[in-house]
């Protein structure tokens, strides 16, 4: 999937490393993450993927267009 460099540029600022975050749905079968789930990014990819190192465990990505999270406000 391609991304905007743009749109990029905003996800890196807006999910900096350190961001806590929660899960509000993931399209993935396979993976044990739940909506509720909470975790701390790691880094956005060139794909806009935001990687979370999840409470859990999980370090899954939140894939961009595919997934959804939402920014913790402390």
């Amino acid at each position: 999937m391609n991304i905007h460099p743009e749109r990029l540029k905003q996800l890196r600022e807006y999910y900096t490393p350190g961001t806590r975050v929660e899960l509000i749905r993931m399209d993935d079968p396979y993976s044990k993450l739940r909506p509720g789930d909470q975790g701390t990014v790691s880094c956005v990819d060139d794909t806009g993927t935001v990687f979370v190192n999840w409470d859990c465990g999980s370090s899954l990505g939140a894939v961009y267009g595919v997934d959804e999270i939402r920014k913790i406000d402390k």
